[in-house]
C-alpha cells in the first residue's frame, strides 16, 4: 500500500523575517561604526595644515588624544589631566605594547602643550606617535 499522496511540492519563496533581521543588525553595525569613527573629529581641535599630508583614517586600536589650544587634553571626549592620561597610556601599553597613539593638536594652541603629551606618551612606553594635520 502507498500511503504517500502525489502532490506537488511548493517552492516555500523567500523568508522575509530573517531577511530583515540580518539586514538590522547590519544597520546598526555601520551605525556604530560610523559614530565612533566620527567621534574625534567633530571636537573643537583645528590641526594645522600640511601641504604633503595625505589622507589616513585611524585604525581602530589607535588612540586619538586630542590637545585644544587652552591645553586641555581630550581622549574619548573626556577631558584629562597628565597623571589622568599617563594612567590611561600605561594601562594600555600594558594590554598592547605596540599601542599607537595619533596627536591632534590645535594649530592655535601653544607648542609646550604638545610636547607634554609627547612626554606622557614617552613616559608610559609608547613609541608609536603621529601626528594629526588637514590637507
Amino acid at each position: 500500500m502507498n500511503f504517500r499522496s502525489r502532490t506537488v511540492p511548493q517552492h516555500p519563496g523567500i523568508q522575509l523575517a530573517p531577511l530583515v533581521d540580518v539586514l538590522l543588525l547590519l544597520l546598526i553595525f555601520f551605525l556604530m561604526t560610523w559614530n565612533a569613527a566620527r567621534n574625534e573629529n567633530e571636537l573643537d581641535v583645528k590641526v594645522p595644515k600640511a601641504s604633503a599630508a595625505r589622507e589616513k583614517s585611524a585604525p581602530i586600536g589607535d588612540v586619538i588624544v586630542n590637545v585644544k589650544a587652552d591645553g586641555n587634553v581630550v581622549v574619548n571626549r573626556r577631558t584629562l589631566s597628565g597623571p589622568d592620561l599617563t594612567t590611561l597610556l600605561q594601562g594600555l601599553v600594558k594590554l598592547n605594547a605596540d599601542q599607537a597613539v595619533v596627536i591632534r593638536g590645535d594649530e592655535a594652541g601653544a607648542y609646550k602643550n604638545i610636547v607634554n603629551v609627547l612626554n606622557i606618551c614617552s613616559e608610559a612606553g609608547i613609541s608609536n606617535v603621529a601626528f594629526a594635520t588637514a590637507k
